[in-house]
Parts: C-alpha cells; structure tokens; sequence
C-alpha cells in the first residue's frame, strides 16, 4: 500500500487519498490522473490495467485500487 500511496501522491499532492472514497464519483480525479495512475501502477507492480478495468469502483479509493491490483496480481 505504501508504493501506491507514493504513485498517487505524486500525481496528486493535493488529495487526502488516505480517507477519500469517491475519487471518480466527485471528480477529484479527471481522465488524465487516472492515465497517469493506471501508467504507473503497470510499471511499478508489473501488471496490466485493460480498459475493462477502468470502472468507478476500482478508482474510488486508494483501497478500491489496491485491490484491483492486488487481484491482477493473483492472476
């Protein structure tokens, strides 16, 4: 969880990504952050983010996305 916390607070200073649950339901996070986060993710955790993943209940949360990777890691 540490590593994702660094990717998203680099990308996004400004956002409390600890105790934010709807990144993509209030628009905190506009197309080209989640670009930019799916980007990194792949690099850093050696998986791929496909389209079908690119759903609001993946993105909401810090903790949403670290279960997402988590489960493309299991595969």
């Amino acid at each position: 969880m540490d590593e994702l916390m660094e990717i998203l607070n680099a990308i996004r200073p400004d956002v409390d990504f600890e105790n934010e649950t709807a990144l993509i339901t209030d628009e905190i996070l506009g197309s080209f952050d989640i670009v930019s986060i799916v980007g990194e993710i792949n690099d850093v955790f050696d998986i791929e983010i496909r389209p079908s993943h690119l759903v609001p209940e993946n993105f909401d949360s810090a903790e949403a996305i670290m279960t997402l990777i988590e489960q493309l890691q299991d595969e």
